[in-house]
């Protein structure tokens, strides 16, 4: 039996799967190796399999034996193998070291790199694997490299003409199950004369 894999969150008394026995006669359920830590306990009689207790993912995955005895012949049995795997759950969203990030530019530029953002979660795995993007600000002016979360300026800015302050949200997203999470950080730029 390979049931579908449980979250971290799991609680106590949660179902996981149920043991089915083909015999003529009743049968006692029973788990006889393998869960050495106890997280899980059988009904004898329905053979349903449920946690006993909050799991922890570096446990994981827990391959256990059940056997189904005759209740007559204690002689007669037959065991089957259960593999449980347990997964990360997105408890963290990504977090700039600050909320307000000030930069400058000078005018006449060519397009160039300004800023580079960088976000931390403290996930691990897929969960803790981040993307960056611009949530609100002038995109035709501004565009971010969502792996590398460098800001860039994609044309030139004429210090008299035009607005000299431009913010942008930008946000740091995980690839979280079974949500993704976002931080938010303001990037204020000053054009400089």
């Amino acid at each position: 039996y390979q049931p579908a894999p449980l979250s971290e969150k799991t609680l106590p008394d949660t179902f996981v799967v149920q043991i089915s026995v083909l015999y003529k006669v009743p049968v006692i359920h029973s788990i006889v190796s393998g869960d050495e830590k106890e997280y899980f306990v059988i009904d004898s009689s329905t053979g349903i399999v449920r946690t006993r207790k909050n799991l922890k993912l570096e446990d994981f995955p827990v391959n256990f034996n059940v056997r189904a005895t005759d209740s007559s012949d204690a002689n007669i049995f037959n065991q089957v193998s259960v593999t449980v795997e347990v997964i990360d759950v997105n408890d963290f969203p990504p977090v700039f070291p600050s909320s307000l990030v000030e930069a400058r530019l000078e005018e006449n530029l060519t397009p160039t790199q300004i800023v580079q953002l960088k976000a931390q979660d403290n996930d691990t795995g897929r969960n803790g694997f981040l993307t960056y993007g611009i949530l609100s600000g002038d995109r035709l002016k501004f565009r971010i490299d969502e792996a590398t979360g460098i800001l860039y300026s994609t044309a030139s800015f004429d210090y008299e003409e035009e607005p000299r302050e431009y913010q942008i949200v930008i946000y740091a997203e995980d690839d979280g199950i079974p949500e993704k999470k976002r931080g938010y950080c303001t990037v204020t730029i000053k054009i400089i004369d």
